[in-house]
């Protein structure tokens, strides 16, 4: 298999894995190459590189996921907790988690030099974060390795960058708890696409 076969394959094997072990099928090491090669190369507008990455391995990945129960403990209902203790449970039992984030200082440089721009800026960073999410999570799959797309900011966002002491301009946008698949994924269903997904105009 090869060109843009090899790639597909892989985009379609990228499934949403909840259930996940702590045991990894690759090295951490591999996997700290795997996200910085993402970060460096995933395409950002005006080649911003705004898009920023923070690897949790360890008790660093367990201390995510017990503030994250703790702050939901606080909001949560009581009677709808136990659904959601057991949700953070699984992410907590995988290997290690990704946090994404976007440099808002770099943002508002570019909104001052391209002030035509201006309000395009924070939507074309979210692109470029979507970006650097899919390839790091597409790359994480092909080594074996499952994932989810997480959302707990902003209720997080403030517990976060205290306890790892990241700079105040970068904004937490999703959580990426990854190990090995305990389990599959659920089964997947497409809507239609010709005429209603994709369309095509001036084929010959």
């Amino acid at each position: 298999m090869s060109g843009s076969a090899a790639f597909f394959e892989a985009v379609k094997n990228r499934r949403s894995i909840y259930k996940i072990s702590s045991e990894s099928t690759i090295p951490d090491e591999k996997i700290e190459e795997i996200i910085k090669t993402a970060v460096k190369y995933s395409p950002t507008s005006f080649n911003s590189q705004s898009s920023r990455a923070v690897l949790l391995l360890g008790e660093d990945h367990k201390k995510f996921w017990d503030l994250t129960l703790n702050i939901l403990r606080e909001v949560v209902p009581p009677e709808n907790f136990p659904i959601t203790e057991a949700k953070i449970n699984n992410f907590a039992a995988g290997h290690g988690t990704v946090l994404f984030f976007e440099d808002q200082e770099v943002i508002k440089q570019l909104q001052i030099k391209y002030p035509i721009f201006h309000d395009q800026f924070p939507a074309w960073s979210e692109h470029a974060n979507g970006m650097l999410q899919f390839v790091v999570w597409t790359a994480l799959e092909t080594e074996g390795l499952g994932a989810t797309l997480q959302h707990y900011n902003p209720i997080v966002t403030p517990k976060v960058m205290s306890t790892w002491n990241l700079p105040s301009s970068w904004t937490l946008i999703a959580q990426m708890p990854f190990g090995k698949p305990a389990a599959p994924p659920n089964e997947r269903t497409f809507a239609p696409i010709e005429g209603e997904r994709y369309l095509v105009f001036g084929k010959q």
